[in-house]
């Protein structure tokens, strides 16, 4: 048996199989990004062992193709026991192995950037200070004890929990939170419409108005607008649902026990030990034209726990990377006045070069020793 799985795993037909496969997925889930969008075509095509079809009203997912973490992690396999079955016939054979590990590193370190990279974006406006980046589409329900004068006590609750409308409970929170309706994408009104269904909230900014859910957004400009009613649950009793929604431009504000909470559906953010102030952004023209020539943001970083306080440059193709994050200047506002920054971070970010450097350094064994090869046969007739 370890002998029929050895041959299927090193089989070169299975390498070219696994690579056709590879190459439909990526057209696949190319053109499937025209209609749900770039996020989630990743999730659904590259980030997942299968590609699942549901029947029409029906909650069946039938797998139906096999997805990016199947199809890689066959092609890892492959590679690896190839490998280790043919070590002692081709252990002279160093550029051969030197590129197999290149590759072996490319297949991981894709892996790696899926599960431990996070982007996020960071807005700030002349002369304005931030110590956190937000996600451009994932949001959190934010509870924040407002009740000490100097010091906010946030506590964030991701999406993902939202989504599965259950009950929530925090060890920091004197109450749980129990999820009725959760909308991954929504519009309100003020008045009845048609489509339109009652908000059923008792409590708060909102109650008595009008929601109805949205299909998600495909398009790369345009984000998601959660809606949920969320009720707060003490043991004396509840304390009424609210509504939380990403169109509410003022928090939900709940009294409890002498202390005053309140309850945003916003962004989710990134905190960094370190703050980042914007002391000017610049947008260069070409001299009498409209053509941009350059977009920069001089940036002060500042950093409390070492004393740090410096400026920093950031401008196109050159990013700041500091903390473990990448900067990167990626947008402004219509008015100049203000920058937003991609932050990227990818404690992978090394790996595609070291094996772009061992792929190279492979190839070039393997061109020295067959023309050395060849040198030697020539001369020797």
């Amino acid at each position: 048996m370890l002998d029929r799985l050895a041959i299927f795993f090193t089989s070169l037909r299975l390498t070219v199989v696994l690579l056709a496969l590879g190459l439909v997925l990526v057209f696949w889930g190319t053109m499937a990004q025209v209609q749900i969008g770039l996020y989630q075509a990743q999730n659904e095509f590259f980030r997942s062992f299968f590609i699942y079809w549901s029947p029409v009203d029906s909650g069946w997912r039938i797998p139906i193709f096999p997805g990016g973490y199947l199809i890689g992690g066959m092609l890892l396999a492959n590679l690896v026991v190839y490998n280790l079955r043919f070590d002692q016939e081709r252990k002279r054979n160093l550029g051969l192995i030197a590129i197999h590990i290149g590759v072996g590193l490319l297949l991981i370190g894709q892996l790696l950037t899926d599960v431990f990279s996070t982007e996020s974006m960071l807005h700030l406006r002349n002369g304005e200070t931030k110590n956190y980046s937000e996600a451009s589409s994932h949001f959190e329900l934010a509870v924040v004890d407002k009740t000490e004068a100097t010091t906010d006590r946030v506590i964030a609750i991701p999406q993902d929990r939202l989504q599965r409308q259950e009950e929530i409970r925090q060890a920091d929170l004197p109450f749980s939170i129990r999820v009725h309706t959760f909308y991954n994408n929504s519009t309100l009104a003020e008045k009845e419409q048609e489509g339109f269904t009652q908000i059923n909230a008792t409590a708060g900014i909102g109650a008595g108005a009008w929601w109805r859910e949205l299909p998600r957004e495909a398009e790369m400009d345009r984000r998601d607008m959660p809606s949920g009613i969320v009720e707060l649950l003490t043991p004396q009793g509840s304390l009424g649902s609210y509504l939380v929604s990403a169109y509410l431009n003022q928090p939900q504000v709940v009294d409890f026990n002498g202390r005053r909470y309140e309850l945003r559906l916003r962004l989710e953010r990134f905190y960094k030990p370190f703050q980042l102030r914007l002391v000017e952004f610049r947008h260069d023209k070409y001299p009498g034209t409209d053509i941009p020539k350059n977009f920069s943001s001089r940036v002060r970083v500042q950093r409390p726990d070492t004393g740090e306080d410096r400026e920093v440059l950031i401008y196109m193709n050159n990013p700041l990377r500091y903390d473990g994050d990448t900067y990167y200047q990626a947008s402004f506002d219509q008015d100049n006045q203000g920058t937003v920054l991609q932050v990227v971070h990818n404690p992978s970010w090394l790996t595609p070069y070291f094996a772009c450097i061992l792929v190279g350094l492979g190839l070039l064994v393997q061109f020295l020793r067959h023309l050395f090869e060849f040198a030697t046969k020539h001369n020797a007739s």
